[in-house]
């Protein structure tokens, strides 16, 4: 796990006192726009909820399956938790199943000449040695995801939604990075069904903005039946 400095944790409680304030505004919309709003955010959790309680359900033997291959592997723990930022910067723990070797954090910095990513906001590289026999297979599938359902399910994660950021990355955003905390963090989004990790940051951003001003039930339902070609493809994902 990454060490933030004390700015970065200082920059980070500044952004979530003034994403608070944002929150506390909405008070003073008229009552008629802040009934539609929260049936919307009421009706999208709704659907989160029923959503990821069915697929926790049915894919409960790929958890399974994955769980052993993991294990059969190196002995490690199947899981991979980090700390991540959710809506209005509150931070929140991440799941996924481990798809690196052990120490990956810890060889992060040494990897850095491997960077794909031009703007060095996120690091993202197509052969990177951490990545394990099993990682690789279950990134390609992005069934490294799933257990991200149980964050939706406890209320951290949205089934659509930008993808959630670690802290170091959103000290280094900029105001207009900063947008994407202004709703729950989903297991997918726009820019992961056009390309996935070919999409750069910048796009990425702006997809996640374009997301934010169309969001509605109908388009999460698009973005998911588009979610499931896009893994089975297999196409940008490293």
């Amino acid at each position: 796990m990454f060490i933030q400095t004390q700015a970065q944790v200082q920059l980070i409680k500044n952004y979530q006192k003034r994403l608070k304030w944002q929150r506390r505004s909405r008070l003073w919309l008229p009552l008629q726009n802040r009934f539609i709003l929260r049936l919307a955010a009421g009706l999208k959790r709704s659907f989160d909820i029923l959503g990821s309680a069915a697929a926790l359900l049915a894919l409960s033997p790929l958890f399974a399956a994955t769980a052993l291959a993991i294990k059969w592997e190196d002995r490690g723990p199947v899981f991979f938790a980090q700390d991540r930022v959710g809506q209005y910067g509150e931070t929140f723990r991440f799941y996924k199943f481990r798809s690196m070797v052990l120490n990956a954090e810890a060889l992060k910095d040494s990897l850095a000449h491997l960077n794909e990513s031009g703007d060095g906001v996120i690091f993202k590289a197509r052969q990177d040695p951490r990545i394990t026999s099993v990682g690789r297979f279950i990134r390609r599938f992005s069934i490294d995801e799933l257990p991200q359902l149980w964050n939706v399910l406890k209320g951290d994660m949205s089934l659509v939604g930008p993808r959630p950021p670690v802290p170091r990355e959103v000290a280094d955003y900029t105001p207009e990075d900063r947008k994407r905390l202004h709703v729950r963090p989903g297991l997918t989004c726009i820019w992961q069904v056009s390309g996935r990790s070919e999409i750069p940051f910048r796009m990425q951003v702006q997809m996640d903005q374009e997301y934010i001003l169309k969001r509605s039930l109908k388009l999460d339902l698009s973005l998911l039946f588009k979610t499931v070609k896009a893994v089975l493809s297999g196409r940008g994902a490293y």
